[in-house]
């Protein structure tokens, strides 16, 4: 049996454009409450920006055939062990008969700020699948095969995240094509390094900008790290799971 994408691509669309509409929807309650200052930051805050991406991913797994999966999507049953930490919320989490079947993050990355921001979701990203397959290995999720564990980021397509950006080494020099690389293409490059490194089954990065981003319009930066890619791959954990 094949694997089931779910139409993903249409439904991205319209998980781009309900992602642009909350961000200008929480922006404007802000102003008119007299809280001008608040407008971007109300936009990251709001908590439904991602929804769409969540649900597409709920999708998927009941469109592969794990019809007794257990699709975790609020915070309050999203917790998960760690092992350098008590625990750590996740986006998205499934389960099976107890056992751990997938954790997947969803983020956004939206400016006028890139240089922080970036750093911020880095150390998360490292950090949160460092904490989960240490737990992992210390049998925190029993003894079940590997779980898929995703990184799924939105970032917004603008001349602040593809203008090339000098970083000088105070002692070294930065390695490699991360030197002078713009906002878009470190998370490009951040993305791949997460799965060579086992940290994350697969990850993917698309783009979206202001403007077209409310009509539904989005890309994807490289094969490597397309969403196509992330949704086969974790359609194909699922469809295996469910053949068992």
């Amino acid at each position: 049996m094949p694997i089931d994408l779910a139409d993903f691509e249409a439904r991205t669309a319209e998980a781009v454009g309900a992602f642009w509409d909350t961000r200008a929807a929480a922006a404007a309650t802000q102003r008119l409450s007299g809280n001008v200052d608040a407008g971007e930051r109300a936009g990251v805050t709001s908590g439904k920006n991602m929804d769409g991406f969540v649900e597409l991913i709920a999708e998927l797994v009941y469109a592969n055939g794990l019809f007794d999966a257990k699709v975790h999507l609020t915070r309050s049953v999203t917790t998960l062990p760690g092992y350098f930490r008590p625990t750590k919320d996740w986006d998205v989490v499934v389960t099976l008969h107890g056992a751990l079947v997938a954790a997947i993050e969803l983020k956004s990355h939206v400016g006028p700020s890139f240089s922080n921001n970036f750093n911020n979701r880095t150390e998360e990203a490292i950090g949160s699948a460092v904490d989960l397959w240490t737990a992992y290995r210390e049998g925190a999720f029993g003894d079940g095969p590997r779980p898929f564990v995703g990184w799924l980021m939105h970032v917004e397509d603008a001349p602040a995240s593809r203008r090339p950006t000098r970083t000088g080494g105070i002692h070294f020099p930065v390695i490699g094509e991360l030197r002078d690389a713009s906002y878009l293409e470190r998370y490009e490059i951040l993305c791949r390094r997460l799965v060579l490194e086992n940290l994350y089954t697969e990850t993917a990065v698309i783009t979206s900008t202001r403007n077209g981003g409310r009509y539904g319009e989005w890309d994807n930066l490289s094969t490597a790290t397309s969403l196509r890619r992330f949704v086969a791959a974790f359609s194909a954990h699922i469809a295996a799971e469910a053949a068992l």
